[in-house]
């Protein structure tokens, strides 16, 4: 049979970084710290077990409703209104498998062949493959790393054409840990409603912030409710990762096209699942924000050390749990800095060449990802490497 070179392309080696880069030497029994994978060192915290298994127990078992258990939607939806200044009804949320799976179905739903889709450079990579299943052309504007990789509406505005269908944010950012601004917000907004495109906003690390940043959901807006797809998920905050469970909002004149495709795609969500992160959303924040505080230290950790090495700064990420130091200083492509931090210190962390072209003469470590002693000693042979070039 032959397959079509779109999906060939689209499973190529290129879509997992470093991590299968480190395959190898994790096969061989090597020592790796692993910085590279944007997952959670936590576990779940046991009241969200307690609620799984609860569910279990009294036969929470068959099929639900396509769009999410009525409980957990109606938690959603308070949770919506009190922490994101959004109102949405309980059919305007759709329950997914994750951030992933609710960023597909958004793109399938709202992008046509030939469509244009922005992406922000540094951009998240999968956004690139959704768009392209979906038929679309992705068209990058880059964000200048000299001005903090803020957003500026001449970036995107450039961009724009009469394909243009859509932008894609994610605040906070990842990878370089920025928490964009109402103003910067705005710029988005702005274009949005001149141009009448649609913003899919992938808001996965909005309780990961430090130091006072405000997250602010860009669907909050003056005019940006009925043009914003937003996807949520427990992933990283709830330390849920394995458990593939989030959701999305959207005016209801936008969902029966996003319903259709997660309908065919998966049905619905894990009924028994969906009671634990009920209980995440109503239940005690103290373990959350615990794991928050704990992934603080730690980039304080990876940011004081980075600093302190030759041809290496770094700025102090104001969210998620990714630091984004640049090492343009060492002379050295980011892959080439990053292939020789695996071989040699043993550290796999992800080059910033990843994210795009904007994230070339960076590395993206995920300081998240290991406990703090585990951090620590990777900053030790993070230290050793560079001091030694």
């Amino acid at each position: 049979m032959k397959w079509p070179a779109q999906r060939l392309a689209s499973g190529s080696k290129k879509s997992f970084g470093m991590y299968d880069e480190a395959a190898k030497l994790d096969a061989a029994g090597v020592d790796l710290i692993h910085l590279e994978f944007g997952r959670p060192h936590a576990d779940t915290p046991d009241h969200i077990k307690q609620a799984t298994k609860a569910a279990l127990d009294a036969g929470i078992v068959h099929y639900g409703d396509f769009r999410g258990t009525l409980s957990f939607r109606q938690a959603l939806v308070r949770k919506l209104s009190e922490f994101n200044k959004l109102d949405y009804g309980i059919d305007e949320v759709l329950v997914t498998n994750g951030l992933t799976h609710a960023s597909f179905a958004a793109f399938m739903a709202a992008i046509d062949p030939g469509d244009e889709v922005i992406l922000l450079d540094p951009y998240y990579p999968q956004h690139i493959g959704k768009t392209e299943l979906a038929g679309g052309k992705v068209v990058i504007a880059h964000l200048d790393k000299a001005n903090g990789f803020a957003i500026t509406r001449d970036a995107i505005a450039a961009k724009i054409t009469d394909r243009t269908r859509m932008i894609v944010l994610v605040n906070p950012a990842n990878p370089t840990g920025r928490v964009y601004t109402c103003q910067e917000l705005q710029h988005i907004a702005d274009l949005a409603i001149e141009h009448d495109l649609l913003v899919l906003s992938d808001e996965v690390y909005e309780y990961i912030t430090y130091d006072q940043a405000e997250h602010i959901s860009i669907a909050s807006l003056p005019g940006m409710r009925e043009r914003t797809i937003t996807c949520f998920a427990f992933t990283k905050a709830y330390s849920m990762d394995g458990w593939r469970v989030g959701y999305l909002t959207a005016d209801a004149r936008l969902m029966p096209a996003i319903l259709r495709i997660a309908m065919t795609d998966v049905t619905h969500v894990n009924v028994f699942v969906q009671e634990g992160a009920r209980a995440a959303v109503e239940g005690p924040q103290e373990a959350m924000l615990a794991m928050v505080e704990a992934d603080r230290r730690k980039r304080d950790i990876v940011v004081q050390a980075l600093n302190q090495m030759p041809g290496v700064t770094c700025a102090a990420p104001e969210a998620t749990i990714y630091a984004f130091p640049d090492i343009s200083g060492t002379g050295r492509s980011s892959q080439d800095i990053a292939m020789a931090i695996l071989n040699e210190a043993h550290v796999v962390v992800e080059s910033g060449s990843f994210y795009g072209p904007g994230g070339e003469g960076h590395l993206r470590v995920c300081f998240g990802s290991e406990s703090e002693a585990r951090v620590t000693e990777a900053m030790e042979r993070l230290s050793r490497f560079f001091n030694a070039l």
